[in-house]
């Protein structure tokens, strides 16, 4: 009898234990965590997804430009050269926990927009190459590109916004502790030459 009553309670008591490690870790936000941390990462692939494609457009629009012969080399190597150094860089989930490597992509992303928009300005100067539908199809596609690049920075943004408030706000907090997740980084609106405009002299 008394074995029984050991075995019981030995039950009881694991049950309780198990009942209130998980009122302790729903209550501390330890699932909550990963949540919001899944989707930054969903977010941030969104990102990546867009820039790709904004990326993947340029060989052709340089290819179309240099068609017209006499367009302005210096502008159009600016596109070359700044897409080339978003190309070098080793881009992939791990950059989102790197404060560094996250403002080093939005500076050359920013740069690439920039050099961009110098080189949509001096076609203006081409009416036969603005004229031209494979111009005219590239330019649609990087506009909807571009439109598409910033809904998708502020859906990150948003999803961050929501993951650290989760990560600094108490109990939540302890189930960041928990699962070892802190703070996370941004975009940052005020990266030298990210929102530059273009000097263009006619």
């Amino acid at each position: 009898m008394a074995s029984k009553f050991v075995r019981f309670f030995q039950r009881s008591a694991l049950v309780l234990a198990l009942v209130g490690s998980a009122s302790i870790t729903t209550g501390c936000g330890y699932n909550e965590v990963i949540t919001q941390d899944e989707n930054v990462k969903a977010a941030w692939a969104e990102v990546q997804n867009q820039y790709q494609r904004r990326a993947d457009l340029i060989p052709n629009l340089v290819k179309t430009v240099k068609a017209a012969g006499d367009f302005e080399k210096e502008t159009l190597q600016g596109v070359i050269d700044a897409r080339s150094k978003v190309g070098q860089m080793q881009v992939d989930s791990s950059i989102i926990d790197d404060p560094a490597k996250l403002k080093a992509f939005q500076e050359a992303q920013g740069n690439l927009g920039s050099a961009l928009s110098r080189l949509m300005v001096v076609v203006e100067k081409y009416p036969t190459l603005k004229a031209t539908d494979q111009y005219r199809d590239l330019q649609a596609q990087l506009e909807g590109t571009e439109n598409r690049i910033t809904v998708a920075r502020q859906r990150f943004i948003t999803a961050v916004s929501a993951y650290n408030q989760v990560v600094l706000h108490f109990p939540s907090s302890i189930g960041a502790s928990m699962r070892g997740k802190s703070e996370r980084a941004t975009f940052d609106a005020t990266v030298e030459n990210a929102d530059k405009p273009p000097e263009v002299n006619f």
